[in-house]
């Protein structure tokens, strides 16, 4: 059900205020290029710094907005088990169709909390559960043995995002829980890594500027072409890291700014690049030969 090229979309910014006119625009330029899936209030979507109600909002306005053109998954994690319940039960009830639920971050549970705060949230809520393991950020890991358990016992926890150079992981939890458990790169530049593994695509960061590139990668690599699905990641390799200059969403979206589709505006603590690394990324997306119009 959630394959392909789905996008970490950014939140787009006005005058301290969730620009919703911007983020209707980004919906439709990911419907028009091909994206299977548009994931909102993820990290990339600066959820960290949305009050309860603006991620309400957002998601049911993504829901609204989409109208069932294209998949809408909304990041509900949180570190406190009654929160993430919370939003993944406002999720459902406007119509998204998953829900992403990052590993609770900073308190850094045991892999038995661990367990029984995804369970909980599985059991009160009833929608499609993707995982999401990026222990760089949340200082815990959730183990094979963990997402198995989880992916055993509860049928609509239904994959799980990786952000880890861990091929290793990747190879024991396609091994263990086959075709039956979605297994998606959350990092660009290892997709095609993973999904030569069998992984089934990719939460992207750059897909929020180059959509169409992303998609063709994760379609090629899907059907077999793996010599097409390398092609295309070496050509946007350079465009991959530099997206990471900073601690993300903070390039991706000054991309996005760079190419008139949003401001550059964040919340602290995020703040604007420094201006060497932001000429670095300008001259990257020129090289891409990408519109600049900032």
């Amino acid at each position: 059900m959630f394959r392909g090229s789905i996008v970490a979309l950014v939140t787009p910014f006005r005058e301290g205020e969730v620009d919703y006119t911007a983020l209707g625009k980004l919906i439709d330029f990911h419907i028009k290029n091909g994206t299977d899936a548009v994931l909102v209030c993820g990290t990339t979507g600066e959820s960290p710094t949305l009050t309860f109600e603006e991620h309400d909002r957002v998601v049911e306005f993504a829901v609204r907005h989409a109208d069932g053109r294209i998949k809408v998954i909304a990041g509900t994690g949180a570190n406190a088990t009654h929160e993430a319940i919370h939003l993944t039960a406002h999720a459902k009830e406007v119509g998204a169709d998953a829900a992403l639920l990052v590993v609770p971050y900073y308190n850094k549970p045991t892999q038995e909390g661990l367990y029984r705060h995804f369970a909980t949230v599985a059991e009160e809520v009833d929608i499609p559960i993707i995982l999401y393991n990026i222990p760089s950020r949340t200082g815990v890991e959730i183990s094979v043995e963990t997402l198995c358990r989880l992916a055993s016992e509860y049928p609509n926890v239904v994959g799980s995002k990786e952000s880890t150079p861990n091929m290793d992981r990747i190879s024991e939890i396609k091994r263990r829980l086959g075709d039956s458990f979605t297994v998606l790169s959350g990092d660009d530049s290892l997709t095609l890594p993973m999904m030569a593994l069998g992984a089934e695509g990719v939460v992207s960061v750059a897909a929020n500027i180059v959509p169409a590139e992303v998609k063709a990668l994760t379609d090629s690599a899907l059907r077999g072409d793996l010599s097409r699905a390398r092609d295309i990641h070496y050509r946007l390799y350079k465009l991959f890291k530099a997206l990471f200059l900073e601690t993300n969403p903070i390039p991706v979206k000054t991309a996005c700014w760079l190419l008139g589709m949003c401001e550059k505006e964040f919340r602290l603590p995020l703040t604007e690049m420094n201006p060497d690394n932001e000429r670095k990324l300008r001259e990257v997306l020129k090289d891409y030969g990408l519109p600049l119009v900032n």
